[in-house]
């Protein structure tokens, strides 16, 4: 489970840097009218957040974890900030033994 734990904890770091930056990029694009940032940070960030999406489902199957707990932690690469909100906790919980 550790090896599972350690990619998780990989991508939700770097899934929730990528979306601050898809925030930037959005805000470049709408305030300042140029999508060069967008077109790169986008497709990417979509990519690192199925990648993301598939070890945190690894993970919660290996931690047996609810479907509820598991779609939350799902739905964090979503929110800015809680993506490292939402590992802190997943940490936490599969440290204790407990089910999310």
């Amino acid at each position: 489970m550790s090896g599972a734990l350690s990619r998780f904890r990989f991508m939700a770091y770097v899934v929730g840097v990528g979306l601050l930056l898809l925030v930037v990029a959005m805000f470049v694009k709408y305030v300042g009218d140029n999508s060069g940032m967008m077109a790169v940070v986008g497709p990417v960030h979509g990519f690192l957040y199925a990648v993301y999406l598939v070890f945190t489902v690894d993970l919660a199957l290996k931690a047996r974890w609810s479907l509820k707990g598991s779609a939350l932690v799902l739905l964090a690469g979503t929110i800015p900030f809680v993506s490292f909100y939402a590992e802190r906790k997943v940490v936490e919980s599969v440290k204790e033994e407990r089910a999310l």
